[in-house]
């Protein structure tokens, strides 16, 4: 068996996975990455973010060319396929996967493929397709392994018209009627992408409204324009039992209702994969969703083996997971160091939504003396020119010293129209100010440009 002897190992190619090794690699450290897919990217590249995104932009450009008047000179409404559109946004999964390979070999990282496995609190065997195996020795150790969704027992993933958000990409047909359990942002996001290709779907939600971490004025945008684009949201349902059978699938739920549609989606939940890695054998165990604690350096209850991203739970975003990678290695390194925990939120549903800070239910709660400053799409001469004029901006901010305490926006380009607000509130004290937005002076026409009129907006309520 060859042994390999390594500085830093990291399991796992994902966002977190890919930056750790890479700041361990620039600051001299020999590095070695551990994947068990045939490719790099993790999940995040094959199965979740890059595949779901691109699939949405694919399927965002055919609703705009079926709406738009000006194609009807060129011919009628097109009807595409879910594996025809499937099939176009692959093309950027490969580009993905050849960047980020370059990634490793230009910075001299080791790669391995298979499944690793502790033998012992510094030591990894690796087993790959062919049943060859490898044994790692490395003096710090980075978990990146990612998640998968979370499978009920009693729901049969077998039959095939049962999805789950994973298997869902190999979708050979396109269903007339779709049930998506579970009203999360995956479940959100893909209730979006079927709906915008004729798919009537069923959304059922265990809560009271879509996701309810948001500023409810958001959500309750959300919920119209899923409903206007089809969507039937059914809040405060949980389901008995589902069958499947050779032309469909029917959902008898908890309330009593039956519901059939000629294919289910599983979206609720997620699970951490750490069940292959033998944490038994170093005396580590995950939680009932296959997750690792960690403390406040990311490390776990062996202080050289580290934990990032998904596998650690909140807030399993592709984003977060990145700067914890990287800032985990810095660690490691005795570098400077981060806790990530402001995080912005970006949701891809048709419209997009996203967010940083405070929504207003919480400072209403904390009894903040805030003001609302908001602009709407329909009244920016980009949005007109482009067509896309749903939407708008929010800046809430203290209506004494005019501090941005949140930004909340929904519509297109909202998870590149936030970072701007994001940027002023990271300012530290007086700098972060409702006032920037007034004395700055933005090209016109563009989207970035709602930031004044909202900002104009907000100090004409203040008395």
């Amino acid at each position: 068996m060859a042994v390999h002897n390594y500085d830093v190992v990291v399991i796992g190619t994902g966002p977190s996975g890919e930056s750790a090794a890479i700041n361990a690699a620039k600051h001299g450290k020999r590095v070695a990455v551990i994947e068990k897919q045939q490719a790099v990217g993790g999940n995040c590249t094959h199965w979740g973010t890059i595949p779901s995104k691109a699939l949405r932009h694919q399927v965002k450009q055919i609703m705009q060319f079926n709406t738009n008047r000006m194609f009807r000179d060129i011919g009628e409404p097109r009807w595409f396929s879910f594996p025809k559109v499937l099939e176009r946004s692959r093309v950027t999964i490969d580009q993905q996967v050849e960047m980020r390979t370059r990634f490793y070999a230009r910075n001299r990282i080791d790669l391995f493929f298979g499944v690793a496995r502790f033998k012992d609190e510094h030591t990894l065997v690796i087993r790959d397709d062919h049943e060859g195996v490898e044994e790692i020795c490395a003096q710090k150790i980075v978990i990146a392994t990612g998640s998968r969704p979370y499978r009920p027992a009693d729901v049969n993933f077998r039959h095939p018209r049962i999805y789950c958000s994973d298997t869902v990409l190999g979708l050979s047909h396109t269903p007339r009627t779709l049930i998506i359990f579970g009203a999360g942002v995956i479940g959100s996001e893909y209730a979006s992408i079927f709906s915008g290709l004729g798919v009537k779907v069923d959304l059922i939600d265990s809560r009271d409204r879509l996701l309810s971490f948001l500023d409810d004025e958001i959500s309750d945008a959300l919920s119209y324009h899923l409903r206007q684009n089809g969507v039937l949201v059914r809040h405060n349902e949980d389901y008995e039992r589902i069958e499947g059978d050779e032309s469909g699938v029917v959902v008898h739920l908890k309330s009593g209702k039956r519901l059939r549609a000629d294919a289910f989606l599983w979206a609720n939940g997620r699970t951490g994969n750490t069940d292959q890695l033998g944490l038994e054998n170093i005396g580590l165990k995950a939680n009932g969703r296959g997750q690792l604690q960690v403390d406040n350096h990311y490390r776990t209850a062996l202080p050289h083996i580290y934990a990032v991203g998904d596998v650690i739970g909140w807030p399993s975003l592709a984003s977060a997971a990145y700067d914890q990678g990287r800032n985990a290695s810095d660690d490691l390194l005795d570098a400077d160091f981060r806790f990530v925990d402001d995080v912005p939120t970006g949701i891809y549903t048709i419209p997009e939504i996203s967010s940083v800070g405070k929504n207003e239910r919480e400072l209403t709660d904390a009894k903040v003396p805030y003001e609302v400053a908001q602009a709407f799409f329909k009244d920016t001469a980009r949005a007109q020119i482009t067509g896309d004029t749903v939407g708008m901006l929010k800046i809430l901010f203290h209506r004494d010293t005019l501090e941005i305490l949140g930004i909340h926006c929904f519509g297109d380009q909202a998870s590149e129209i936030v970072h701007i607000g994001q940027a002023i509130m990271q300012q530290p004290g007086e700098a972060n100010t409702l006032k920037y937005f007034i004395n700055t002076t933005f090209n016109y026409p563009t989207m970035a440009e709602a930031y004044r009129v909202a900002a104009q907006n907000g100090l004409n309520r203040l008395f």
